[in-house]
């Protein structure tokens, strides 16, 4: 650190020197550009919706953590990336998601959907391991929804998800206390149970907000509200249970998209790995970081959330 500092002391103080911008912490970089299968001047765009759907970046890491771009960010800035390239012919949405916020997934959803209409291109959604919830929910944006045969899908539907930490509090002698302005002000407090009341008002969200998700449903998949409603018990699916009720168009690999006499691209920042179909899009973070942790902070952040979740 000492030889660092010296050298860095010591070339500022050059004659005629100018200032030497030295990155000590990394920057979030353009978006660029590379082609990870075939050739010709067509492109089709590969976009990866992976991970719990959340506007936020928070997670565990050893370590000063990198910078990180929010996934509905990142969506939207790929896609106004292809938006200024008329090569761009085709987009291949590929989901590995269990769901997230009821408002992130809806803000990926919109953002595919006002692109397909805008460009007048083929969208096709693919589901990987999962697209659950949230994530059954940003394929609907698809024309064509395919899924692996090993794909999990389904979970339709919304949870909240809260803590109640009144035992632990009285366990180790602490009191909160609400100073309120209305009985509802500090309605799914973690520090109390629930009342009926806010029971009651809760679960008039989670029906709007699941009626909200049927009603797409209904108007992407050409389906009737009752056959959906039917479906749409929480349950999570196989690709061959979904394919049957009419949730998905067809079960293959990516190579049965249609795309094999494309240049299929992807866009990525540097030092992101990117290859071929299978590439993830998230640059490999340093230290401890999985899904479960982004759980973790979705029940832990700041109150309740309403989630379009796998939550088992």
């Amino acid at each position: 650190m000492r030889t660092l500092a010296a050298l860095i002391v010591a070339t500022l103080l050059l004659p005629g020197c100018t200032l030497v911008d030295i990155e000590l912490q990394p920057r979030i970089r353009p978006l660029r550009e590379e082609t990870v299968e075939g050739e010709g001047k067509a492109k089709i765009l590969l976009m990866d919706v992976s991970g719990v759907l959340a506007d936020e970046t928070g997670s565990v890491v050893l370590g000063t953590p990198p910078p990180r771009v929010p996934i509905v960010a990142r969506v939207r800035e790929e896609l106004q990336k292809a938006a200024e390239d008329e090569n761009v012919k085709a987009l291949i949405v590929r989901i590995n998601s269990p769901g997230g916020t009821i408002t992130a997934s809806d803000l990926i959803y919109r953002e595919i959907d006002v692109f397909k209409t805008r460009q007048k291109i083929p969208v096709v959604a693919i589901m990987m391991d999962v697209a659950a919830s949230g994530g059954y929910y940003a394929a609907l944006a698809g024309d064509t929804i395919m899924a692996l045969p090993t794909t999990v899908t389904g979970s339709i539907g919304v949870v909240m998800l809260t803590v109640n930490a009144q035992g632990l509090m009285e366990k180790i002698g602490v009191a909160p206390l609400a100073i309120k302005s209305g009985a509802m002000k500090d309605a799914g407090s973690p520090f109390r149970p629930l009342t009926e009341q806010e029971r009651t008002v809760f679960q008039s969200v989670i029906d709007q907000m699941y009626g909200r998700f049927v009603s797409l449903i209904v108007r992407s998949r050409k389906m009737s509200e009752e056959r959906v409603r039917a479906a749409a018990d929480g349950r999570i699916y196989t690709a061959e249970q979904a394919k049957a009720l009419g949730l998905l168009d067809e079960i293959g690999y990516m190579e049965a998209a249609g795309v094999a006499d494309a240049r299929v691209i992807m866009y990525h920042r540097p030092k992101e790995y990117r290859a071929n179909f299978y590439s993830a899009a998230p640059a490999p973070t340093p230290g401890v970081e999985s899904s479960l942790q982004q759980l973790t902070a979705l029940v832990s952040g700041s109150g309740p959330r309403f989630l379009y979740l796998w939550w088992p």
